[in-house]
């Protein structure tokens, strides 16, 4: 193959990528997967052995937060294995992710703590930053509140001050957990500062988060007209993008909302579609939900 032809498939294989995290991080997953599929494709034809790794962790990545990528975790463990291969810290980073998802939150620390450690002996900050989120993701998850705000605080520090999406991830992460302390008026600070910022992209995907963050803020402090807002658009957007678990949140969240508001029948509506749809055994469950405090019940990032 001629230099020529080497640097034009490379050139195609990096727009194929670029393409893909661009999609990554506005929410488009579907097409971040078709452009990264297409993307290890080129690499399993044109490219060498490293941007195979590179493009099927880039693949995984997708897969898993779309509720697969179960059959590239043997690859991913392979990568892994290999100490002098930067994109080890790739692989780590995805199984973390794919047993977060699965509720699997101690292994996810386990191989978090594997990707901090590559990317740090490695020296990409921004790999050390995703990596001290995703392990906050887990510590929070376990209820461990101060620890998992001191992991986002790091990587918050480590990120580019200017705005993007994942700076607007991380500080919904802090706003959250600031809330959770019951130091509101900084939550309230983190929680808007990433709204602005994933509304200025047009990342509705991510919104889903922040705005069922809001909705619990709100519901914290009395604000039942700002909570059910927040709650409701959060409810759409998780509707229409097929993400289960806010549905599931929304659902709690907009019972409870109308249930402090004295609107018992629509309280009962949300609980008995909560129940409908992700406890079909569980009958007595509206009944009980009117009769609790449901924030006491539920952690929105577990």
């Amino acid at each position: 193959m001629s230099e020529g032809n080497v640097d034009g498939v490379r050139s195609v294989f990096e727009e194929l990528r670029s393409g893909g995290a661009h999609a990554v991080e506005a929410g488009r997953l579907e097409e971040a997967a078709d452009l990264f599929e297409r993307a290890l494709d080129w690499a399993q034809e044109h490219g060498d052995a490293r941007q195979v790794d590179l493009a099927l962790c880039n693949r995984a990545a997708v897969a898993i937060e779309l509720g697969g990528g179960e059959g590239d975790l043997p690859r991913l463990r392979e990568i892994l294995m290999r100490n002098s291969d930067p994109y080890n810290y790739l692989a780590a980073y995805n199984i973390a992710r794919h047993y977060e998802l699965a509720k699997s939150f101690k292994k996810a620390l386990f191989y978090a703590r594997i990707a901090r450690d590559r990317s740090a002996a490695i020296g990409r900050r921004e790999w050390l930053a995703g990596s001290h989120n995703l392990i906050g993701n887990n510590l929070l998850a376990e209820s461990l509140i101060k620890e998992a705000c001191a992991e986002y605080e790091q990587a918050l520090d480590l990120m580019p001050t200017e705005p993007t999406v994942w700076r607007a991830r991380i500080l919904d992460n802090i706003g959250y957990c600031r809330v959770l302390q019951g130091r509101h008026r900084e939550g309230y600070g983190y929680l808007y500062q990433s709204l602005r910022l994933l509304r200025r992209f047009a990342a509705e995907r991510y919104e889903i988060s922040t705005r069922l963050d809001l909705c619990f803020a709100h519901l914290e402090t009395g604000r039942h007209e700002h909570a059910w807002k927040h709650g409701q658009t959060a409810l759409s957007l998780a509707e229409r993008m097929g993400e289960a678990d806010s549905v599931k949140n929304a659902l709690y969240l907009l019972g409870e909302v109308e249930n402090l508001r004295g609107n018992v029948e629509r309280a009962r509506s949300h609980f008995s579609r909560l129940q409908r749809e992700y406890f079909p055994d569980a009958s007595y469950l509206p009944g009980f939900l009117l009769a609790v405090d449901v924030r006491k019940l539920i952690n929105l990032h577990a």
